[in-house]
């Protein structure tokens, strides 16, 4: 099978316990340490298997090849990847099931990293999550003050939840270009300091 690591937890000696996310699971697997496994890191794409053990109640991971992305081996771009994977087991470890939508998003947005700013493709791609999990709020109604915006700009907070600029004192987005954004999940209308604001907010949690 197939997914995507979200993260790495260093338990006795250099042992992990791996979350990966696969179609239709979450798996946190129990990696032994030694000379002969391949090097793993957070974010990676990988194909494994599972071994139960009649010891615990966690799988072990076994088997592993790195599927490798053709912009691996630059920095920038594995470093924001990381970042945004990293926002998905904050987001997911507490979830028993998982649909195939979280790992086909994860697909999508890797096969995409290096042909625009990869802050658009994850701005985007969190704009497709918002929706499937039914948090897009496209009504654009400030959450601080629940009155509708109808300036020319509009501010984001955490979760993209939509507010006045003079409530929650952030940086105003053209509306118009959000619009196009949530409706169309598409950043084109987005000039480069909006994306980078976005791109905080996302930061900020899933």
């Amino acid at each position: 099978m197939q997914g995507y690591i979200i993260n790495l937890n260093k338990v006795k000696d250099e042992d992990l316990i791996v979350t990966i996310v696969s179609k239709g699971s979450l798996d946190n697997l129990y990696r032994f340490y030694g000379a002969r496994h391949g090097v793993i890191n957070l974010g990676f794409k990988i194909d494994y298997e599972i071994e139960d053990s009649a010891k615990s109640t966690i799988g072990r991971l076994k088997d592993v090849i790195h599927i490798g992305f053709k912009w691996i081996n630059d920095y920038k771009l594995l470093k924001l990847w990381q970042d945004f994977l990293a926002l998905f087991h904050k987001h997911l470890r507490d979830a028993e099931e998982l649909d195939d939508f979280y790992f086909d998003l994860l697909d999508y947005a890797s096969q995409n990293w290096d042909k625009q700013n990869p802050k658009r493709v994850a701005i985007e791609a969190y704009v497709k999550l918002l929706e499937n999990e039914g948090r897009l709020h496209t009504e654009l109604n400030c959450f601080l003050c629940s009155l509708p915006v109808e300036e020319k700009e509009i501010s984001i907070v955490r979760a993209f939840l939509p507010t006045h600029k003079a409530c929650s004192k952030t940086l105003g987005i053209n509306k118009e270009s959000l619009i196009e954004l949530f409706e169309n999940k598409s950043s084109i209308f987005l000039n480069d300091k909006e994306v980078d604001r976005l791109w905080y907010v996302l930061l900020e949690g899933l």
